[in-house]
């Protein structure tokens, strides 16, 4: 292998593959990147086994070929080199020989032969839309994820294709966050997809605003492809909750309250600051065109504001865990809010101007 990249082209494509490195393994050649260099293009490809990302970033190729480096050490060397162009080349042995101005650097690396080799996906199934959409669908959903590792399913976040539908969907229990988008694809390609936190995290890095984002899937492993990035996965084992089950019914007790989604946050994250870590509520109580918004700790003191809104139904009084209700506050853009509830008792549900609902679960304060 023989090439020449420029310094930020290089670190580039590092920055898109080393996260997916862990800090220990079995396997020596799995702290390394695989460098393949073909036609004018330079390849990087890094794995833990469950999760493969490769990306592709120019480079003028004279001979083509491949090698893993170790990452870290890699990454430190690069990002110290001097501006310009960076030139590799690639003995036999995998000795890579690095000059970048009067700089020169050797590094041992080891044979691609032993790298494990990328997921392939024949006979999968194929899904297509754009990048900006899922990457908003997984940021809105993904807070409400459990981490509680005796309820691993709950852990991932769930891809349904179902009826010309993609809803993306987590859930801990507690909460459940849901959005939903019409995609195009045939019948027989409906299919239940629960993805890993990891997996989830590392597109949210690397997706972009626009631009088409192809998705395939067969029964073990899922493959993102955008951008010259591609994104390989496991997909978790287990049977998803029905989440449809947690949506509240639409009553003719609900109260559909219209809120200004900034206030709101920033009132709940003020009041929240007197909350105690054994109730860790916040009181938010609806009577005639105000909101107010309140926590009381015995050992820690108490807090009380009042929002102006527009309201003539009956008076609610709910508590919930205010973290989970600053979540989808924080991710939502829309400059309205809506937050839908029957009693004191029953979970509320925050919905927006785009299709995407939140079902919490309220607390209950002696």
């Amino acid at each position: 292998m023989k090439l020449k990249i420029t310094k930020d082209a290089m670190l580039t494509g590092l920055q898109r593959v080393q996260s997916v490195i862990g800090p220990r393994t079995t396997l020596p050649v799995l702290q390394n990147i695989l460098f393949k260099a073909e036609k004018d293009k330079l390849w990087l490809l890094a794995t833990d086994l469950d999760l493969t990302v490769r990306t592709g970033v120019a480079a003028e190729v004279a001979k083509a070929g491949a090698t893993t480096l170790p990452a870290r050490r890699c990454a430190g060397l690069f990002k110290e080199l001097p501006p310009g162009d960076i030139e590799l080349d690639t003995d036999d042995k995998d000795q890579t020989s690095i000059r970048s101005g009067s700089a020169f650097f050797k590094i041992i690396g080891i044979s691609e032969d032993e790298f494990p080799p990328a997921p392939r996906f024949e006979a999968a199934k194929n899904y297509t839309l754009d990048q900006g959409t899922f990457r908003d669908m997984l940021r809105n959903v993904s807070c409400a994820a459990s981490t509680d590792e005796s309820r691993y399913v709950l852990n991932g976040i769930l891809l349904s294709f179902r009826g010309d539908k993609l809803a993306v969907v987590a859930t801990d229990g507690r909460r459940m966050a849901l959005y939903e988008q019409e995609v195009e694809f045939p019948k027989e390609a409906e299919a239940d997809l629960i993805i890993p936190a990891k997996t989830v995290n590392e597109l949210l890095r690397t997706l972009g605003e626009k631009g088409a984002i192809r998705i395939q899937a067969t029964d073990k492993q899922v493959a993102f492809e955008f951008d010259d990035m591609y994104i390989m996965s496991k997909l978790m084992e287990g049977s998803y909750p029905n989440f449809r089950q947690v949506i509240p019914a639409q009553g003719k007790d609900l109260e559909r309250i219209k809120l200004e989604r900034e206030a709101l946050l920033t009132t709940v994250r003020r009041v929240a600051v007197v909350a105690s870590e054994a109730s860790n509520s916040v009181r938010l109580s609806f009577s005639k065109n105000k909101l107010e918004v309140s926590a009381n700790a015995p050992d820690v003191g108490e807090a009380r504001e009042v929002l102006p809104i527009e309201y003539t139904g009956k008076a609610i009084s709910v508590a919930f865990n205010p973290m989970f209700l600053m979540d989808p506050l924080r991710n939502l853009v829309s400059d309205e809010v809506f937050m839908e509830l029957t009693n004191d008792l029953s979970p509320g549900v925050l919905k927006c101007n785009v299709p995407f609902l939140y079902v919490l679960m309220p607390m209950r304060l002696n």
